[in-house]
């Protein structure tokens, strides 16, 4: 049960609105710091009936009159929650929040609009800007805090699984970093999956999925010996047994993350063979996830046409020929190659041209321009 909270309300040197009661952590909902709401309106008589309904709910409160001050102060202070009035003038709520949305450091704050009672308009075009909610005036104190709460909480989760996700992702370059002779490989493959998967036609997700693979698909060589990770040479029978198990390692290190289910099968399978021959569960066939094929061939792709210490790099055509010879052999999807093959010819290769052609325009005026 809430126990019962003291209506007594100050006004601190920022103008922010703050209760004076003290409330458990229980009280807010599990929320251990008392969460910022910013309220955005025109109107000072609704600014400070928001405001009130949630200081007295243990919020600490700040007001902007404006869109422009609202910008300002989300910049200033970083809220956990915006209340945004609908219509201001000048800047209205929707731009405050398209604005918002876009930037990557405040994408994550939630945003209330409050519209006029069943003003459908408003709410399609607030949808369509990125808002999180609504909310109609007048207040209902009940709705209003219960919706506040509830968003709160979603952000800082949202913000706790992003951090996780940050994490991985330094993890995996500094793998990259480990080993000299990789360059910028998994930024290539994030590249190539991206381009590759747009040429499949693959689902917004799936190419996030793979794109994600580019960085993570190794990861679990943090736990591979450096004895081993950085051999030069031939892995013995037991070295590469431990070396197998980096993609075991992976799986489990990116497991706990919900956001990262799409990129698992990619993690764990990406040495996978066709006809049954690869590791670690010896998948054969259509029982290797697609997202798993379709990645491992851009893998392959890339180390064939990068320069290595123990070999050269080889040509686009050539790799391609080599990678014809695997699938003679049973180790690739044939149906996928022969789309990599494709997507190869009339995409990369002829974006490589066309770019290479401009330079050489370029070089040829810079020239012209210097006899002249």
């Amino acid at each position: 049960m809430i126990a019962s909270p003291d209506f007594g309300m100050g006004v601190d040197s920022l103008g922010t609105v703050t209760s004076l009661s003290s409330w458990s952590d229980a009280d807010k909902g599990g929320l251990s710091e008392q969460p910022l709401i910013l309220v955005v309106d025109d109107h000072p008589t609704s600014r400070m009936t928001a405001a009130t309904l949630l200081a007295v709910e243990g919020y600490q409160v700040l007001e902007a009159e404006s869109g422009p001050h609202a910008l300002s102060m989300v910049a200033e202070t970083k809220p956990d929650l915006l209340l945004l009035d609908v219509m201001m003038p000048g800047m209205d709520g929707f731009e405050v929040c398209r604005r918002l949305k876009q930037d990557e450091h405040t994408r994550l704050i939630p945003i209330v609009f409050v519209t006029a009672l069943n003003d459908r308009r408003s709410r399609i075009r607030g949808i369509e800007a990125g808002g999180d909610d609504f909310l109609t005036k007048p207040f209902d104190r009940l709705e209003l805090t219960a919706r506040v709460k509830s968003l709160v909480r979603q952000k800082r989760l949202n913000e706790d699984l992003d951090h996780a996700e940050q994490v991985l992702f330094s993890i995996a370059r500094s793998i990259e970093s480990r080993d000299p002779n990789t360059g910028d490989h998994c930024e290539r493959l994030v590249a190539m999956g991206k381009a590759f998967g747009e040429f499949l036609n693959l689902s917004r997700i799936s190419i996030r999925d793979l794109m994600w693979g580019g960085y993570l698909h190794d990861i679990g060589k943090v736990g591979i010996p450096d004895a081993v990770l950085l051999k030069k040479g031939q892995f013995t029978p037991p070295e590469f047994e431990v070396m197998k198990q980096h993609v075991l390692i992976g799986e489990k290190i990116c497991q706990p993350l919900r956001t990262m289910r799409g990129v698992l099968p990619i993690i764990r399978h990406h040495h996978e063979r066709w006809d049954g021959s690869g590791y670690p569960d010896r998948l054969a066939g259509d029982e290797i996830p697609f997202l798993a094929q379709v990645f491992q061939i851009i893998d392959i792709y890339d180390a064939l046409t990068s320069e290595r210490p123990y070999k050269v790099a080889f040509t686009p055509e050539k790799a391609l020929e080599i990678i014809a010879a695997e699938t003679a052999k049973g180790w690739r999807n044939p149906e996928l190659v022969e789309q990599f093959t494709k997507f190869i010819r009339t995409v990369v290769l002829k974006a490589k041209v066309k770019h290479e052609n401009a330079k050489g325009s370029s070089l040829v005026e810079k020239t012209a321009t210097l006899a002249s």
